[in-house]
């Protein structure tokens, strides 16, 4: 079965639907399964965790510094700037993810707004 095997509007959703599903929910499974025997503090979870980490610190960093033709529009300066204000928010209250959200997308709004 292709993706062209069918020629119907919905043909192409189903695919990508499926196709999806199953690339994603079966390594979601097994971590569920195999993690739930894992302790907290074990070396392979904290191996999970850092790994994990790192590819979502590796993600926003290629965004920042190589961004999508909508985004390069865009000061680096203001870019970079709204994400070290984002982690020191981060840092400085609470540690919680959804600040440093907030924080970095208010100071990269204010920013565009007040560079036009």
């Amino acid at each position: 079965m292709t993706f062209d095997a069918i020629d119907a509007w919905w043909w192409p959703f189903l695919f990508i639907l499926v196709a999806g599903w199953v690339a994603t929910d079966a390594w979601r499974f097994l971590g569920v399964y195999l993690g739930s025997r894992l302790e907290q503090d074990s070396e392979a979870l904290v191996l999970v965790r850092a790994v994990a980490t790192s590819l979502v610190a590796a993600v926003i960093g290629n965004l920042v510094i190589f961004p999508s033709p909508a985004l390069a529009a865009t000061p680096l300066a203001l870019r970079i700037g709204a994400v070290l204000l984002g982690f020191a928010a981060y840092l400085a209250l609470g540690r919680r993810v959804i600040v440093a959200i907030i924080v970095a997308e208010l100071v990269f709004g204010i920013g565009l707004w007040a560079g036009t």
